[in-house]
């Protein structure tokens, strides 16, 4: 099965941003917000091919973005040519995390949420932390270009104790360093970064 005979889970647009009462662009953080809109993916979301969802822009794909932290240091990566999405080829990302996948056992959205974004991470990266917390800082929405007009991020922050060690598994697709907020907003790497990435690292300075 290629990548975009994937089943992954959506939500149609006009649900979750409520008629567009809910909509925004860049990061939304109020908790009222936020509660509401994830109450909306969790009471409409549906299942899709990947192919067709990336083709229909009535359909948002929530994708957990979750910005690793150690110190005052974030793991930075690169997506090499070998990676799958085209259009984010030698893209720079702060975010790690990926489309999600049904599935029944799990009552709640939140509890599916968590269970992709473990899936992915571990897929994508090799974390050896003694300490992990994870805090949930709110959507990310970008309409201005093809891929944000059919995704919505949720950003998500793991912390790591200062002597964790993060590297990256799929090393033909990814390659990952760790990097300062004020070098991610140089320019020379600020305009590399991927629209999420930039809304995101505008968010943590």
């Amino acid at each position: 099965m290629g990548k975009m005979d994937e089943i992954i889970i959506v939500v149609p647009r006009a649900k979750a941003f409520a008629d567009e009462t809910l909509a925004f662009q860049g990061v939304e953080s109020d908790p009222a917000k936020t509660a509401s809109i994830l109450a909306n993916i969790e009471a409409n979301y549906t299942t899709m091919r990947r192919g067709d969802a990336e083709e229909n822009a009535a359909y948002k794909q929530p994708i957990p973005y979750c910005v690793i932290r150690r110190g005052d240091k974030i793991f930075l990566y690169k997506r090499l040519a070998g990676g799958g999405e085209a259009r984010l080829h030698d893209k720079l990302s702060i975010g790690a995390g990926g489309h999600m996948n049904d599935d029944p056992k799990f009552g709640k959205f939140e509890e599916l949420l968590w269970d992709n974004l473990n899936r992915e991470l571990e897929e994508e990266l090799k974390i050896d932390a003694t300490d992990r917390s994870l805090t949930t800082i709110g959507f990310i929405n970008d309409d201005g270009n093809e891929v944000g007009k059919v995704h919505i991020g949720i950003l998500v922050i793991l912390d790591i104790d200062p002597g964790a060690s993060v590297e990256v598994r799929e090393n033909d697709q990814l390659a990952g360093e760790w990097v300062s907020i004020s070098q991610l907003l140089e320019e020379d790497i600020f305009a590399r970064l991927e629209t999420w990435s930039q809304i995101t690292a505008r968010v943590l300075a």
